[in-house]
């Protein structure tokens, strides 16, 4: 075939397709609904690539799998067979990327359903928002609890589930092995002349401790809450995510999304990460704009305006 125009790699990144170094074949982008693949998705995966890729199959960073080794002329052939699966491919340009989450929907440290808010945030903001052009990427990232093994502080949104420990005074024996004492990973909870006391300052929340004391002098079952970071990147040019100055309701979770990322069409410049334009605008103004509505109300607006351009 003719060479490549760099129009043609540009359009088919666009789709997912990214070029194979030395080559005029493309690594095709499938991305997980929530970070879950199903055993009848990987095995059309791999049929999708045995029939047009390598062979071969690659996770990526952000939970997707990528197929090498696709030619060009065979990129509609492959999207046809991945729709007629029901896979998808995609994950690449100035737009939501694919969400990831932990997995803490199993985990024993999990303190909610991670793959289920993942799936909602796929759905609302990776699918919803596709058509949406951002002043650069923007990564989501769900995570169960303080280990942030899927690392929210390293996403332009990060999402910690947590759970503040209810104690009643009351019903705490001064058993002479307290379970949360014993069970506490930040020694936040120690006896203190025969009663609990929690280090609130020391608390991280993880909710490890819940369910620990048989008199339920921490209560078995209190609400999950969420920390939420904003403007975290890593890379060529690292940034820990600026946390909110408090924890947030579940139901807060997608509003907040949706204002951050219209606070950023509006605020950042062209090419610019949201970690960069919360430190040249600061934080202070965009948590003011995140915990207001009027974002929401000009909605329509914002998405109608050209991307600010460096001046």
């Amino acid at each position: 075939m003719a060479k490549l125009k760099a129009e043609d790699i540009a359009a088919v990144k666009g789709r997912g397709f990214l070029i194979n170094r030395g080559t005029d074949c493309f690594s095709g982008r499938v991305v997980a609904p929530g970070t879950v693949f199903t055993a009848e998705d990987f095995e059309n995966i791999a049929a999708l690539s045995a029939k047009y890729g390598s062979g071969k199959l690659l996770c990526t960073s952000r939970m997707a799998v990528e197929i090498p080794g696709i030619s060009f002329e065979n990129i509609p052939a492959a999207e046809a067979f991945a729709a007629a699966h029901g896979l998808r491919f995609g994950g690449t340009g100035a737009k939501v990327r694919p969400v990831t989450a932990c997995k803490g929907t199993t985990c024993v440290y999990g303190n909610y359903d991670t793959q289920a808010l993942a799936r909602e945030i796929h759905e609302k903001f990776y699918l919803g928002w596709s058509d949406v052009k951002l002043p650069h990427k923007f990564k989501i990232a769900v995570g169960g609890c303080p280990n942030s093994c899927i690392k929210p502080a390293l996403n332009d949104f990060g999402i910690e589930g947590h759970r503040v420990p209810a104690f009643d005074e009351s019903k705490c024996r001064g058993c002479t092995v307290c379970q949360i004492e014993k069970a506490c990973p930040m020694k936040a909870a120690k006896l203190v002349d025969g009663k609990l006391h929690i280090d609130r300052s020391l608390c991280l929340s993880c909710g490890v401790c819940t369910g620990k004391c048989p008199f339920k002098a921490v209560a078995h079952d209190t609400e999950t809450m969420y920390k939420i970071y904003v403007g975290g990147t890593w890379g060529k040019r690292t940034r820990m995510g600026t946390a909110l100055s408090r924890l947030v309701r579940q139901e807060e979770i997608l509003p907040l999304i949706e204002k951050t990322m219209l606070w950023f069409k509006e605020n950042a410049y062209a090419k610019e990460r949201l970690g960069l334009a919360i430190d040249r605008l600061g934080e202070d103004k965009l948590e003011q704009a995140l915990f207001g509505d009027e974002l929401l109300e000009r909605k329509e607006e914002i998405l109608a305006r050209d991307m600010l351009q460096r001046p």
